[in-house]
């Protein structure tokens, strides 16, 4: 039986958000993936949308999205002007601007003030991930310990055709409080060349399967040319635009 390329992400029924770092299976392209679930209504009120060098979060009705916590739901997800860089969080422009040696260097210090989102009882973690000029790319998690400090984890790692590593922000299981994500990031194989393609596995792969709760928001893919990697492929799948889901 051939094990489907994305079935780490097939198997979490809610896996929040999703961060993805990666090359596409020609070795030609940096990838980033960005994918966002919601289980409230102020979460699912929202679309990825292009800024200039950004995709942005933006809500679909403000109304709904003030039932939440804004300031935890719209914000820079990717940027890629200079560095680029990803994160569920308005942590991205740290992450994008920071200066370092090497890639976990710059998340540890990009990251050195914030913490764990402050959304009790489930303090979902805040996930970031950067790309590094020489092929080489790092992601971080920071997550509350159990007497409430930060527990920081970084996970640096090349670049190679057709692998992705992944982070998410919950371990899969739709109970509550949500289970916080755990271990090293999951490998994941990248078989599409486009960013559309890449971008449709993926929000097919968050699609349920023998469940009735679609918690599905939006998906987004960047291809980096490795030549030209201020002028990406965009491709944005937003769930409040389609239809049939």
């Amino acid at each position: 039986m051939t094990t489907h390329p994305l079935e780490a992400l097939r198997r979490m029924e809610y896996p929040g958000r999703v961060v993805v770092l990666g090359r596409d299976p020609a070795g030609l392209h940096d990838v980033i993936v960005y994918a966002v679930t919601g289980r409230s209504p102020s979460s699912q009120a929202r679309r990825l949308e292009r800024e200039g060098n950004a995709v942005v979060t933006k809500p679909t009705d403000p109304e709904i999205l003030k039932t939440g916590q804004p300031d935890l739901l719209v914000y820079p997800a990717v940027l890629f002007g200079g560095r680029p860089a990803v994160s569920n969080g308005r942590q991205t422009d740290d992450v994008a601007r920071t200066e370092a040696d090497h890639p976990v260097a710059a998340l540890a210090a990009a990251l050195r003030n914030w913490s764990y989102e402050p959304d009790p009882p489930i303090y979902t973690p805040r996930i970031s991930g950067l790309l590094w000029p020489d092929g080489r790319a790092a992601l971080s998690l920071i997550k509350r310990g159990f007497d409430g400090s930060a527990r920081r984890l970084f996970f640096e790692f090349s670049l190679h055709p057709g692998r992705a590593e992944m982070i998410a922000t919950y371990a899969g299981p739709n109970r509550n409080p949500l289970p916080v994500f755990e271990g090293e990031p999951l490998s994941l194989t990248l078989v599409e060349t486009t960013a559309k393609a890449t971008a449709g596995v993926f929000y097919e792969a968050l699609r349920p399967e023998g469940r009735s709760d679609d918690f599905r928001v939006a998906a987004a893919c960047l291809f980096l040319s490795r030549n030209e990697p201020g002028k990406p492929e965009i491709a944005l799948i937003n769930r409040h635009e389609r239809t049939g889901a």
